[in-house]
């Protein structure tokens, strides 16, 4: 039993290990998550003034090639960023799942540990009942064995006195 508790506690500190670097990635999922917001609004910074100082500086003909190189460009931008984001989600996602399960899990197998330190302790009292009555039996055995050996000697002294006597007589 106390083996199992042991192999018990290492899990969950085996776990709870796999927890704290679950929680540590997602932190830094987060953290690149907010370096890609911050690089993606300073580039619309920088298209946003690019484009306004081509719109000062182009002939009216090429005006519309520079907004449509411009608008291919935003809308190649924004499905990055997209693609980004799906995947930030679904990894945040994945995390929350196994962050559930593992509380789950930490949870059934506290409880099982919990149960098996019950089962540890009623034991433990049940040996301790059963030593002291034991202790208690091997005294009156230890008496009742005293005892007999007197009553045999008495009866082998009285046997002895009878035989004597008888002699006598």
């Amino acid at each position: 039993m106390e083996a199992d508790v042991s192999e018990m506690r290492n899990e969950l500190q085996s776990r709870d290990g796999l927890w704290r670097r679950i929680q540590l990635e997602c932190q830094k999922l987060y953290t690149e998550l907010l370096k890609i917001k911050e690089y993606k609004d300073m580039q619309e910074i920088q298209i946003k003034h690019q484009s306004s100082h081509v719109q000062l500086t182009e002939q009216p003909g090429n005006k519309n090639t520079g907004l449509l190189l411009f608008e291919e460009s935003r809308e190649l931008q924004e499905e990055e960023l997209n693609k980004i984001r799906n995947h930030v989600y679904r990894e945040e996602q994945s995390h929350c799942s196994e962050q559930e399960r593992m509380k789950t899990e930490i949870s059934d197998l506290t409880e099982e540990l919990h149960q098996k330190e019950i089962t540890i302790a009623t034991i433990m009292e049940k040996a301790s009942l059963l030593e002291r009555q034991l202790k208690m039996e091997l005294e009156t055995k230890h008496k009742l064995l005293t005892k007999q050996q007197f009553l045999e000697f008495r009866y082998q002294v009285i046997k002895s006195e009878n035989t004597h006597l008888k002699e006598m007589v």
